[in-house]
């Protein structure tokens, strides 16, 4: 759909909306599948889109275009969806976190061992 041009802030919130409709989807997991763990990158574009979308809400005037309402609705289902996502995205990343620390502590098992071998073979 396309917005029309006299509203610029719509056309900006549409556009907004567009890409964090495509964000959403791509974290989205069907229910039977693992979920995956977000991506640094990925994060930051969402927050980016949500800042970007909230500034244009801000500096739009007090009487809102039909199309401006209309964006403002469908922003508010996207972030509405966001916040159903929260917790599994939450969840997924203390997962990874504490896959990370295991794996940390393997390495340095690993290195405490390889200096001790290495002292003992002196």
């Amino acid at each position: 759909m396309t917005i029309c041009a006299a509203d610029p802030c719509a056309q900006e919130l549409h556009e907004r909306n567009a890409r964090l409709c495509e964000l959403l989807d791509h974290l989205e997991t069907p229910p039977a599948s693992p979920p995956r763990v977000i991506l640094p990158w990925e994060m930051a574009d969402l927050l980016s889109v949500l800042m970007q979308a909230g500034e244009c809400l801000r500096t739009s005037t007090d009487r809102m275009s039909p199309e401006l309402e209309r964006e403002r609705g469908a922003y508010r289902k996207s972030v509405e969806r966001l916040r159903d996502l929260l917790p599994a995205i939450h969840a997924t990343l203390l997962a990874e976190r504490a896959r990370l620390e295991q794996e940390r502590a393997r390495v340095q098992t690993a290195a405490a061992w390889a200096t001790r071998s290495r002292e003992t073979l002196r």
